[in-house]
């Protein structure tokens, strides 16, 4: 059985059920805003924007791309980028692709013109489907792509070196092409987030996808009465693997444009969503406008609400606390996954665990895992070792790229780059990425450890720590700090509150600034390094 085969199933089964539902918040004159754009609104100019697609559907409209790709002569083994913000079109498309037995490539909507250049080159792309927020970016490399690249655009408006979706589409046929497909066949081909430089094409099966659907379902229990909230991108295998929890169940979901905590909260109210993903940085905003007074709870219905999750970057143990202060009826789960394990559930806490709250959790339905020294031997308990994991959902290769599939795949396993370590109820622990741990005097620091501390004095609304070059110790532990709206703080205090880690962990450098972070909330460590001039750092840790 493939992905594939379970749309298949729904539309014949429920095809009156509602699918999907795109919801954009704000919109101005009637053109479809970007996640970012909401911003320079005013709120005097705002409208709510609702549409929905049944599963018969979004079957129908997954076959007629199909179909239209394979009279473009679009087959097996091709592959088809994807360069859409969330919207109705993203999920028919993406299933279209797989269908013809092409191969789905999901990019970033935050890529630069030339980095859309490189992974088209670097994945051997075919054809691009664009949308209405990319024509400037697509349009400064369409002369070099378009030279063997077919360009389709999904909007209004089609620009003249592209073809149109909806005319491409129009007059093809609604069935199924059933094409034979196994769970063998290649499916997908899913970009690194690119935090750690240019990203990596990571090439995935279909049976990796099947097991992620498998995974999510037995981790929350999805019923064809849940729905589920949708925010973060579709590009992304966070957001589009716990779909596949909709997918397998059957059940709706919504895709919502916007992350202000009202549109949130709103979306849940009004959808009657049962199942929430969130990243930190939403659920932050979230406690800090219920704290302000700036959301009051009661003016909205969230009694259906009954699982709110995280993942894609560590939780701090205060944040969920603080969240169940709130919520004390919610299940809460947090989940460890990467791209080249297609996306979350690889560990995952369980909502019956909620009392190991800090922790990543054991290993997911099907996952098998390991913590190893340098030399590939398992740490005993308590140490602090590499994460390696072993399933059906393991990438098979960094695409082109031998090298680097060498130093992450071996003997089955992959490697993650990602520290860890297993307290003695077998509960695993996530410390810090590899290439972020700080040496300062022959001592190792875990950034991550000292970000949570951080996190706990009450005027902190972000951090992030690095490492800075120091002429005596090598490098010292640089603590970025953005403060919450309306509060002020001052160093001498962050050092006090500091005074409850162990001296040698304690930031040596407090800085007052924004920490970035990439669309799925993980903090963009090379982009501070290079503002505050520890890149020669990176290339020694590099090294190691």
């Amino acid at each position: 059985m493939t992905i594939i085969d379970l749309l298949e199933k729904n539309s014949s089964e429920i095809g009156a059920k509602t699918a999907l539902v795109e919801i954009n918040p704000e919109v101005y004159d009637d053109r479809r805003l970007t996640w970012r754009e909401y911003e320079l609104v005013q709120p005097t100019e705002r409208t709510h924007y609702r549409r929905e697609i049944t599963w018969s559907v979004f079957n129908e409209k997954a076959n007629r791309f199909a179909n239209a790709l394979i009279e473009r002569g679009i087959g097996k083994g091709d592959k088809v980028a994807i360069l859409l913000m969330n919207c109705l079109e993203w999920l028919p498309i993406y299933f279209g692709i797989l269908k013809t037995g092409a191969i789905a490539v999901p990019l970033n909507f935050r890529y630069s013109s030339d980095e859309i250049k490189y992974c088209l080159d670097l994945a051997e792309v075919d054809m691009l489907v664009f949308g209405p927020e990319f024509i400037g970016r697509v349009e400064e490399i369409a002369d070099s792509i378009s030279q063997k690249r077919l360009l389709v655009y999904v909007g209004d408006g089609c620009p003249s070196f592209a073809e149109s979706y909806l005319n491409l589409t129009s007059d093809c046929a609604s069935n199924n092409p059933n094409l034979p497909i196994t769970e063998d066949d290649y499916a997908a081909i899913y970009f690194s987030s690119g935090t750690t430089g240019f990203p990596k094409a990571i090439l995935h099966k279909h049976k990796a996808l099947i097991h992620s659907c498998k995974v999510e379902q037995n981790h929350h229990s999805q019923s064809a009465d849940d729905v589920f909230l949708c925010i973060p991108p579709l590009y992304h295998t966070g957001a589009k693997m716990h779909w596949f929890g909709s997918l397998i169940s059957g059940s709706k979901a919504v895709l919502l444009k916007g992350t202000r905590p009202e549109f949130i909260l709103d979306a849940v109210s009004k959808e009657k969503c049962t199942i929430v993903w969130l990243l930190v940085p939403w659920a932050q905003d979230i406690l800090n406008a219920i704290d302000s007074g700036a959301i009051k709870l009661e003016d909205y219905d969230l009694s259906k609400w009954r699982l709110m999750h995280i993942g894609a970057q560590p939780v701090p143990q205060s944040l969920i606390k603080h969240w169940l202060d709130y919520f004390p009826n919610h299940q809460y789960d947090t989940n460890y996954g990467l791209s080249e394990s297609i996306g979350p559930g690889a560990v995952h806490l369980g909502v019956e665990n909620i009392h190991k709250v800090g922790a990543i959790g054991i290993p997911g339905y099907g996952w098998e895992v390991k913590i190893v020294d340098e030399n590939g031997n398992e740490v005993e308990k308590d140490g602090v070792g590499e994460l390696c994991l072993k399933g059906d959902g393991v990438m098979e290769c960094y695409y082109n790229d031998p090298e680097a599939t060498a130093k992450s795949l071996k003997d089955g396993w992959l490697y993650t780059g990602d520290m860890a370590t297993k307290d003695s109820d077998g509960f695993i622990f996530l410390v810090d990425r590899k290439k972020d741990v700080i040496i300062t005097g022959g001592e190792n620091l875990y950034p991550v450890q000292i970000e949570d501390f951080i996190r706990g004095f009450n005027k902190v609304h972000d951090v992030a720590v690095i490492g800075l070059p120091d002429e005596r110790l090598g490098e010292i532990a640089a603590a970025v700090i953005k403060i919450k709206d309306g509060m002020t703080c001052t160093e001498e205090e962050i050092n006090d509150f500091c005074k409850g880690m162990p001296r040698y962990k304690r930031p040596r450098k407090i800085i007052f600034a924004d920490v970035p972070r990439n669309p799925t909330g993980k903090i963009e460590k090379p982009k501070l390094r290079k503002i505050y001039g520890a890149d020669k750092l990176v290339l020694e840790q590099n090294k190691r």
